[in-house]
């Protein structure tokens, strides 16, 4: 299939299953153990139906948000992935630039094969960091600071790696990163690079450098070192919503790690009305996993998200097409996102509500009292 005939997002990961090497292809598509939350992610979605509202003036629709003061043109942002020179290589060049003529948010990975430095050069742009602690402090400090002076305007701090989880395709290959590319954030640290070992290399960088004992008292050591807002990557409950907002976090994503790190956790879509409860309002609340539809993006935000990031389609149609690639995968979505809301009789984001979708949850509707 040529680049013309792609119609939706899925369509790239065929494409970049072909282009890439297989080690790389495995290690940006799998999940954990059996990859029942991988598939989850997805499905779960397809369980989720609308209730249109019709013959509503839609000729005007408005797709702008704010995201911590931002104003955004559509609420569909980009999540960390890591390594993205191993897609193409112009990596996080490419998505940098696309996600800026979008109008819309790049998060960028600690695991970047591109600095905060690089990224910040390849021109304006709204951008948030990606984090992992490790556990040299000095290391943490230093990175954050530098985002910082690169204009990068959020922390996303992931919490639910302590540990690598088990991806069984990672250690069958022996995943490691290519030689000609280093884990550019941290090249000046002499830990940029991932040796070469007998299961997955990236596991056991994980187990050698990532701080397991991380806590909530780190979101409040955090905010010692830097004054940019603070995300909490990684919730699942509504108990652990709750904390976010008592330790002062200014949102949270609603993610299992593109389902790479505990097999059998819900989908994030699943998981989500019980973290926006949590919250109770205090935060926003963000989901990524399993987005590949306009009409998932609806969804979330029926269900309360405040929007969303999106991680594999960002991937998969950079290593199909580059840069052009991941700008189309951005107009597709927003489009879908476009026609969802005008078909469902919604003219901006704050008309989009909860009687929008039906769930499997929701008491059997009778019919509403008219």
């Amino acid at each position: 299939m040529g680049m013309m005939e792609i119609t939706n997002v899925n369509e790239y990961e065929a494409i970049a299953k072909e282009k890439l090497p297989k080690m790389i292809y495995d290690y940006y598509s799998s999940g954990a153990e059996d990859q029942w939350s991988l598939k989850e992610n997805c499905n779960a979605f397809t369980r989720i139906l609308f209730r249109p509202r019709i013959l509503i003036d839609v000729s005007n629709i408005d797709l702008t948000t704010t995201v911590l003061g931002f104003k955004l043109s559509m609420p569909i942002m980009i999540a960390p992935t890591a390594m993205l020179k191993m897609a193409h290589p112009e990596g996080e060049y490419a998505v940098a630039r696309a996600a800026s003529d979008a109008g819309t948010i790049m998060t960028l990975s600690s695991w970047a094969t591109s600095s905060v430095e690089e990224v910040a050069s390849t021109g304006p742009g709204i951008r948030f960091f990606q984090l992992y602690v490790y556990k040299d402090r000095n290391v943490v400090t230093q990175l954050v600071r530098r985002a910082e002076r690169a204009g990068f305007k959020a922390i996303a701090l992931t919490v639910d790696t302590p540990l690598l989880g088990r991806r069984e395709a990672d250690i069958k290959n022996r995943f490691t990163l290519p030689g000609h590319l280093t884990l550019k954030n941290f090249e000046g640290l002499d830990l940029g690079k991932l040796d070469k070992t007998s299961d997955s290399g990236l596991a056991s960088y994980v187990a050698g450098q990532v701080d397991r004992s991380l806590s909530w008292k780190d979101v409040k050591w955090l905010q010692t070192i830097t004054s940019l807002p603070i995300l909490v990557k990684g919730v699942l409950t509504a108990e652990d919503a709750r904390i976010a907002a008592e330790v002062g976090a200014a949102g949270i994503i609603v993610s299992n790690h593109g389902a790479r790190q505990l097999d059998y956790v819900p989908s994030t879509i699943m998981a989500l009305e019980e973290v926006v409860k949590g919250a109770q309002g205090r935060l926003p609340v963000f989901l990524d996993g399993g987005v590949r539809r306009g009409t998932d993006v609806f969804k979330a935000l029926a269900l309360g998200a405040s929007g969303i990031f999106i991680g594999r389609p960002v991937v998969f149609s950079l290593a199909a097409d580059g840069e052009a690639g991941v700008r189309k995968a951005l107009q597709m979505l927003r489009d879908e996102f476009e026609l969802t809301m005008a078909l469902s009789g919604c003219r901006s984001l704050k008309e989009i509500t909860r009687d929008h979708v039906v769930t499997e949850w929701d008491h059997p509707r009778i019919a509403p009292r008219l």
